[in-house]
């Protein structure tokens, strides 16, 4: 996270000159005969870090910022949203088809997409209506009912399998894509791609740079009594050093639901046989036989009936079906979703994304009541387990209030990591020069046998990371032809 130039200027401040023998590329250090191989490496780093940090910050602080905002999103929900999602607790709930009857006298538009039953006392029933005239088709129009009276406490527009409401909605959506679709989403995957490559590179930078301190107080700390830009390195290296290993796992969380990335993540997670499984919504069928996508609700059910447009017999209705799930352990909380068409089943599903998580599902048969197919979590595929994981800890919900801190804690250390890097790059220039640039040409002193396999494994990483290897080519391209034109007019003035 330090990034001092290769071999100070002539009249360079201490601080500087400090460390000139080390990073000298023909002193003791250099990658000169004899010289090791991070001593050639560590000025290609220096550089790569440098201008990653300069030209992708920008997109780092957005991404912090909105993060920040979004860490603090699930506490502000409660509180804004307070009236639809809490009730004074009563002393016996109501059978939910007839909480869902009470939602659809009061919002008969649309179709019931699933029904998240109370799940604790004195917390509304969520009856979830898609194809609702105004509500972005994507989300759905959650009615709140007090489970105890049947009234309906208001409706919201609700997004996501976490049940986000408007205001966590719109900051999600802010962080992701910036409100501007999927054109906006490049922006996140841009920083998730730079920002381990980033945060690896200035650990690497700072332990090599401290690596004659003995004590840990010295590497992890700041130096309190230093001055100018050596004091504004410190702090910026020993807080990005606490942070490293938080901001690597938020790039890597944050790739594998990105649109490019993502997508190789997917397909290597299939061509392992490591992708999430869902439960069989075939009535009749054998085991997993088909695949539930919870899209929506037949049409004209009503949720405990007859379904005159499809022209079926009554159905069991939700309280039986809510209990074959309870009598397979399906605790709260639970998201029933109807049949999604003539011979699917119903679907319940445990939605608790804290830990430990809740994620096992059943499909009961509407006509019988019985379970046709069960999935339990404890089954999911290795990668599949640290998947829903690892989104659930991105996006603080594994654990709950202390999760939403530490992403909090982390945004913010990220913010100030980036102005403490803009402000060593101010402190580097000389008179009115804004940042001296970090000198060219480190590559040439990197052996071939190291140069060679590193370019190979910076291709592939390319290749699988495009927004890290596109931009990465790019730059590699004009710092090259910067170079030939500052040769060739170096040349002319020689020649002169």
């Amino acid at each position: 996270m330090s990034a001092e130039p290769l071999a100070p200027a002539t009249g360079d401040s201490p601080d500087d000159a400090a460390g000139k023998e080390q990073y000298s590329p023909t002193g003791p250090g250099g990658a000169g005969p004899g010289g090791s191989v991070w001593a050639a490496l560590r000025p290609l780093v220096l550089r790569l870090h440098f201008y990653a940090g300069a030209l992708v910050a920008p997109f780092l602080l957005v991404a912090a910022v909105t993060g920040l905002l979004y860490a603090g999103s699930f506490q502000a929900e409660k509180l804004v949203y307070g009236h639809e999602l809490r009730v004074p607790v009563g002393d016996r709930e109501l059978p939910v088809s007839q909480q869902v009857a009470a939602a659809r006298k009061a919002h008969p538009e649309g179709e019931i997409s699933a029904v998240r039953p109370s799940p604790e006392d004195g917390a509304t029933t969520r009856v979830l209506l898609s194809g609702v005239k105004g509500v972005d088709p994507d989300h759905t129009l959650a009615v709140f009912v007090d489970p105890y009276t049947g009234k309906v406490c208001g409706a919201l527009e609700q997004y996501g399998s976490s049940g986000a409401l408007p205001l966590r909605t719109w900051i999600d959506e802010f962080h992701r894509d910036l409100h501007l679709g999927q054109t906006g989403r490049l922006y996140s995957e841009l920083a998730a791609s730079w920002l381990w490559v980033i945060a690896l590179g200035g650990v690497v930078l700072w332990l090599s740079r401290r690596r004659k301190k003995r004590t840990l107080r010295a590497v992890a700390l700041p130096e309190r009594a230093a001055t100018g830009r050596r004091r504004t390195m410190s702090f910026h290296g020993a807080a990005g050093l606490w942070v490293a290993l938080g901001l690597v796992f938020l790039s890597a969380t944050g790739l594998t639901w990105s649109t490019y990335a993502g997508a190789h993540v997917e397909d290597l997670r299939t061509a392992i046989g490591q992708t999430t499984p869902t439960v069989s919504a075939t009535v009749g069928g054998g085991e997993h036989a088909g695949h539930h996508m919870g899209s929506g609700s037949m049409p004209g059910m009503d949720m405990g009936g007859t379904d005159e447009k499809a022209g079926h017999t009554a159905d069991v209705g939700l309280d039986t079906v809510l209990r074959a799930a309870r009598a397979k352990d399906l605790d709260d909380p639970v998201e029933i979703v109807p049949p999604a068409e003539p011979g699917s089943a119903y679907v319940v599903s445990q939605i608790q994304r804290s830990w430990p998580e809740k994620q096992d599902s059943v499909a009961i048969d509407p006509a019988t009541g019985e379970v046709t197919d069960v999935q339990r979590f404890a089954d999911y595929p290795v990668l599949a387990k640290l998947t829903r994981w690892g989104i659930d800890l991105h996006t603080g919900n594994l654990f709950g209030l202390v999760n939403q801190i530490a992403l909090a804690a982390l945004a913010l250390t990220l913010i100030l990591l980036i102005v403490w890097g803009y402000r060593m790059w101010w402190q580097r220039g000389r008179a009115s020069a804004f940042g001296r640039p970090i000198p060219r040409g480190a590559w040439r002193r990197v052996p071939v046998y190291v140069l060679l396999p590193l370019a190979t494994v910076i291709a592939v990483i390319g290749y699988y990371l495009p927004l890290l290897g596109i931009p990465l080519a790019a730059f590699l391209a004009v710092d090259i032809l910067m170079g030939e034109i500052a040769r060739r007019r170096g040349t002319t003035t020689s020649a002169t």
